[in-house]
């Protein structure tokens, strides 16, 4: 069944003509990326054309998506807007909440016992003000919406980075914030920085072991995690329209992992048999009627180099299955140079445990590929040597691959199927023996390997590879081992080599499911009752933070001087703490907890100036905050990179963080940030990060007189008498800056309401 068909067909109605005049403005052949976003400008076409990586346009997504986690706080906010009902499509998705431990059935018992309370809430807000609710167990949001929402050629918000993965049937969707979804579900524009383009072609064809996922872990390894920063990836070519829809949608989900705004590709056959494969032909039907407008003009893909800002070219061909890790997405690995890599670096050989699935490669494609080798051992003799678990991408997916045979074949060879949800990617996994903090390794076929992210040890090496490279893995137990050349004994001490892995892209006999686990909202709203308990410390009402009081800020103390990585997992980390995510004062308490302290090498230990003692971050800054004391946060290169928490935002918010200063921003916070009505600062001269000492005390000197483009200037003032002055930068326009002088995005759209 295809949702919102209506809203589509007008997309497509109105497209062709804001196209056509977008082309006349530029005079010149458009990219795909440019075609989307001219035809969602919230108002008419300038005078000129927007520049790149410059220019703030307001656009008017099609829909908002919502995971759980984030939901929370984006619906707490949507209800402080005034409005009736959400002016867009929206959908909230039950995923990140379950917590993996003993399987799907039992995992999803509990999650439903524990999280009563916050999904009773998701779900009544959600009826009353018109918000598609997808339970517990129904699937994983990204999965979720290629599967029903996603169509060639709109424009999406996600509160989550993977939000991306839409790109595969063509989409721009982008990951956001809560406070941005709360503006677009008010009917209020989204404003984006006019990106830079990427162009990647595609030539040739994957063979053999070598898959979808791999191309993205290549471009990882060639841009980094940050090399794809205020930047879309359009990909093109023969290659790109021989790869599946759901591996497409693979390539662009991980496009999170290089800090790239989003990725896409043009609309193809590919696309059009998805659609129709899950129900959706009148969608594909339209699309093939305007398929010139949903992919860049020929003249542009003939010749990159004068259209995109930059250009990477891949042959398929050619391409080495990939392994990425450990630690960090970028660090990339070919198959055949991976073994010497695990030698060399002295990471643990014996593998300990592969998990398959997750938003990025749970696809029916996937399990089918991923089974193929499964069986190949289970013929053989052989079962996995490591522990081996695969999550499900929706209960469509898991219906369907169950009814197929898939899962039995995983579980023949000792493996466990766990609930359609997220689970380990983000930390929600109960590992047994975790908190010893044992030297490990695992290999998984998520998307992100930061430091602690998948069971809170520090000391698990987390590898990223493809679902059949994976269980390959799995199988062999060994981190020196190659599907592609050796040779595995079985129980009869017989030499067995894996055969190249074979997958299905769609269902021969279509999808199937009993329950899907959609919630249709109340016709009309306005009799539900939303109820929050005053004493719940899994809910909280928001209050409004205060406006800026107008005058220079003066006597601030530093706060933590961050060293290295400090992503927002690092600033608010998930796992246990992702109970918390609707009651600010109680996540709190995990602010920048992860961070390492630059003056002593230790997380969550930093000087409290008053005292003179050391503490829990947290607890120094609610310190300040009780003693009436703003403060400031220093932080390195790419700082909140990864999840789009606007958590990691709000809590140095709450607790009376002014400003955090960097040597640079990821995209997603940097925004957060100034929806909140915070101060994001980069430093001038980056060198400048040396000159902060311990015991400073900061003065924010220029406020009065904040405009775009021009710096302010900080004055750290030293324990013994000196003093640095320092220039900061910032990227704020002029509607960012009356977010921070009125406290923040929301208080801006409630007055607008009353």
């Amino acid at each position: 069944m295809a949702f919102d068909l209506e809203m589509i067909k007008q997309v497509y109605a109105n497209m062709p003509g804001k196209i056509n005049a977008a082309r006349t403005l530029l005079n010149r052949p458009l990219t795909l990326t440019e075609k989307i976003l001219y035809a969602h400008l919230s108002e008419a076409l300038p005078a000129a054309p927007f520049e790149r990586g410059a220019s703030y346009v307001d656009f008017n997504p099609d829909r908002v998506a919502m995971q759980d986690a984030t939901a929370q706080m984006a619906l707490l906010q949507f209800m402080q807007a005034g409005r009736k009902q959400v002016a867009v499509p929206s959908t909230v998705h039950c995923d990140h909440l379950i917590q993996a431990k003993e399987g799907a059935v039992k995992d999803l018992a509990t999650a439903n016992d524990k999280n009563k309370e916050v999904y009773d809430f998701l779900a009544s807000v959600s009826d009353k003000y018109g918000i598609g609710f997808w339970k517990p167990g129904a699937g994983i949001i990204h999965q979720v919406i290629l599967e029903n929402y996603a169509f060639p050629g709109g424009l999406m918000i996600g509160t989550d980075s993977h939000t991306v993965n839409a790109g595969g049937l063509g989409m721009i969707a982008i990951g956001v914030g809560g406070a941005d979804a709360c503006d677009v579900m008010a009917g209020l524009p989204w404003e984006l920085k006019m990106p830079k383009l990427i162009g990647v072609k595609l030539t040739g064809r994957l063979s053999g072991w070598a898959s979808a996922k791999d191309v993205i872990l290549k471009v990882a390894g060639i841009l980094t995690v940050k090399g794809g920063t205020d930047k879309i990836l359009e990909y093109f070519g023969d290659g790109a329209k021989a790869i599946s829809c759901t591996g497409k949608g693979t390539i662009c989900n991980m496009g999170a992992e290089i800090g790239a705004t989003t990725s896409i590709f043009g609309y193809d056959k590919k696309m059009g048999d998805y659609l129709r494969g899950t129900s959706r032909a009148d969608i594909a039907d339209m699309a093939d009627g305007i398929a010139a407008h949903l992919c860049g003009d020929d003249e542009v893909y003939a010749n990159p180099e004068k259209y995109f800002d930059e250009v990477i070219e891949i042959n398929l061909s050619e391409l080495e299955p990939h392994v990425n890790g450990p630690f960090t997405p970028d660090l990339a690995w070919p198959l055949s140079k991976f073994a010497a890599a695990v030698r060399e670096g002295g990471w643990p050989q014996q593998l300990s445990v592969g998990l398959i699935g997750s938003c990025t490669n749970s696809s029916y494609e996937d399990i089918s590929r991923a089974a193929s080798v499964a069986k190949q051992a289970a013929d053989k003799g052989l079962v996995a040597r490591s522990e081996f678990t695969i999550t499900p991408g929706s209960e469509q997916v898991r219906y369907t691959v169950e009814r197929d045979g898939f899962l039995e074949t995983f579980t023949k060879i000792g493996g466990v199927v766990l609930a359609n949800a997220c689970g380990p990617c983000i930390g929600q996994w109960a590992r047994h023996g975790a908190e010893k903090q044992e030297k490990n390794s695992i290999i998984t076929s998520f998307n992100r390997n930061f430091s602690k992210r998948a069971d809170g040890n520090p000391n698990t090496h987390s590898f990223v590879a493809s679902p059949e490279v994976v269980t390959a893995f799995a199988i062999a137990g060994d981190l020196t081992f190659n599907p592609a050349t050796d040779y595995l004994t079985n129980d009869k001490g017989e030499k067995i080599k894996l055969d190249e892995p074979a997958g299905i892209e769609l269902p021969p006999t279509g999808f199937a499911v009993k329950d899907a686990g959609f919630q249709a909202p109340a016709e009309d709203g306005s009799k539900v009752e939303i109820k929050v308990s005053p004493t719940s410390d899994r809910l909280q009402l928001l209050a409004p933070f205060a406006a800026w009081e107008g005058v220079d800020l003066k006597g601030l103390k530093l706060l933590i001087k961050a060293k290295g990585k400090c992503t927002t997992d690092h600033i608010s980390m998930a796992g246990p703490w992702l109970k918390f995510r609707g009651h600010l004062d109680n996540i709190s308490n995990n602010m920048l907890i992860g961070a390492v302290n630059a003056f002593n090498e230790k997380t969550d230990n930093v000087k409290n100036q008053l005292t003179g003692e050391y503490g829990s971050v947290p607890a120094v800054q609610r310190a300040y905050k009780a003693a009436g004391i703003g403060s400031i946060v220093v932080g390195d290169e790419n700082y909140g990179e990864g999840s789009s928490r606007e958590h990691a935002a709000m809590e140095p918010r709450h607790l009376g963080v002014r400003a955090i200063l960097v040597k640079s921003f990821a995209r997603i916070h940097e925004t957060n940030l100034k929806k909140q009505g915070m101060l994001a600062l980069t430093f001038a001269n980056k060198s400048d990060y040396e000159k902060i000492q311990e015991n400073d005390s900061i003065d924010i000197t220029g406020l009065t007189e904040f405009a775009p483009g021009k710096p302010l200037t900080l004055v750290f003032n030293h324990a013994d008498g000196t003093a640095d002055t320092v220039i900061v930068n910032h990227t704020y326009n002029a509607q960012q800056i009356e977010w921070f002088k009125a406290g923040g995005a929301l208080n801006i759209i409630r007055k607008q309401v009353a």
